[in-house]
């Protein structure tokens, strides 16, 4: 089990490398949503916003309700985020879930 010091480093890389993406390439995927990533087995919730395409504003504090939710345990939310793990594989193997628009599902698809 990964810990929580691991899953916030984990979004924080993926936040990171979200930013290094050239403005042309990000534009087309780019759209704003507040989102939050449950981790069950720790206990936690993480919550942040996607503006521009970009992570911003990473809190385990109290958020409101998230438009994109996704639940995944630790070790699957370390492996997707490090691209260990294949999202779409993962979504269908039931390993992660995720709660948004049919639009939203796509952009994220998109962006992933």
């Amino acid at each position: 089990m990964a810990t929580l010091a691991q899953c916030r480093t984990a979004l924080e890389d993926l936040a990171a490398r979200l930013h290094t993406v050239d403005d042309d390439d990000r534009k087309p995927h780019a759209f704003d949503r507040s989102l939050s990533c449950q981790v069950p087995d720790l206990d936690v919730t993480f919550s942040g916003q996607l503006e521009d395409g970009r992570i911003v504003d990473i809190t385990t504090g109290p958020a409101p309700r998230a438009q994109i939710r996704i639940t995944a345990s630790s070790d699957d939310l370390v492996a997707l985020t490090s691209g260990d793990l294949n999202f779409g594989q993962a979504w269908l193997a039931g390993r992660v879930k995720v709660e948004a628009g049919v639009r939203d599902l796509l952009k994220l698809r998109s962006m992933l």
